[in-house]
């Protein structure tokens, strides 16, 4: 039985994610269900789509992602099944897929055709779920739909080359749980513009002159407790993601808070690495 994974706006006070497993369930006795998130923010596109892009790989091929941010149907955004690197996404079409897709094509996309789907207002249960349930079953994406070409298509910011290529200016695309600042320069293009320079991460008024592969090595153990950098520190670092991340050092957003409240940044906010 293929995996089947929520990524929602819902949260998890209301009943909606509850509903949503329950019907699978009722469906599919033996289904494996697993959450991705479902604290994105509210219809923000973007942060869901970097949340799945970077998840999704993790899954083995064959496995249903149903993603319920902006899901509501309207003439401007249907509702479509994809499959594309062996895994199946069902969603509106809202831009999310040509986020995770950037540098994949589609294998498959059909536009979502069931009995009464526009009178749905929760689409998620009363749609996106029968989908999925269908194609856990062993099924085709040409039963609940017909070909669909016209994928919304919404690009992220990319970053920009300046300053005859010695500097790169970036952007935030996530916040995550502990209030660190993930950018959109990728380390690919990092070390394909440092050529060995020395170079500094600047953000607001706050300059670093080295990013780490992890946040422990910003610690220098051989120094005495009183001496090192450690908790509370800013730091920048590759993440698992491969994308420059600014982070504060164990940071704690319900004590002390993270890079984005300390450094009064937010999503879309510039992060220059400038080469010298």
């Amino acid at each position: 039985m293929p995996i089947i994974t929520l990524t929602t706006d819902f949260g998890l006070k209301d009943h909606f994610v509850g509903a949503i497993k329950g019907t699978i369930y009722k469906e599919l006795e033996d289904a494996r269900i697993v959450d991705i998130s479902h604290q994105v923010n509210p219809f923000h596109i973007q942060e869901c789509a970097y949340l799945l892009k970077n998840a999704y790989k993790a899954f083995p091929d064959g496995s249903i992602h149903i993603v319920g941010v902006d899901s509501e149907k309207t003439v401007e955004n249907t509702h479509i099944a994809v499959l594309v690197d062996k895994h199946y996404f069902i969603t509106a079409d809202n831009g999310v897929i040509s986020l995770i897709t950037e540098e994949i094509s589609p294998e498959k996309v059909v536009e979502i055709n069931l009995p009464d789907s526009l009178k749905s207002s929760f689409p998620v249960l009363d749609v996106f779920v029968q989908v999925a349930c269908h194609l856990a079953r062993g099924g085709t994406l040409e039963v609940v739909g017909k070909p669909f070409s016209r994928l919304k298509n919404f690009k992220e910011y990319a970053p920009r080359i300046s300053n005859q290529g010695n500097s790169i200016v970036g952007s935030v695309i996530y916040i995550d749980n502990y209030g660190n600042l993930i950018t959109n320069i990728h380390r690919n293009l990092f070390e394909a513009y440092r050529k060995g320079r020395k170079y500094t991460v600047e953000a607001r008024n706050k300059k670093l002159s080295e990013i780490h592969e992890k946040y422990s090595d910003i610690v220098n153990f051989e120094l005495e407790p009183g001496q090192r950098r450690g908790p509370g520190d800013l730091m920048a670092l590759f993440n698992s993601s491969g994308y420059v991340e600014l982070a504060i050092y164990k940071s704690n957003m319900n004590t002390v808070g993270g890079a984005a409240t300390l450094l009064g940044m937010d999503y879309r906010d510039t992060v220059i690495i400038n080469f010298t």
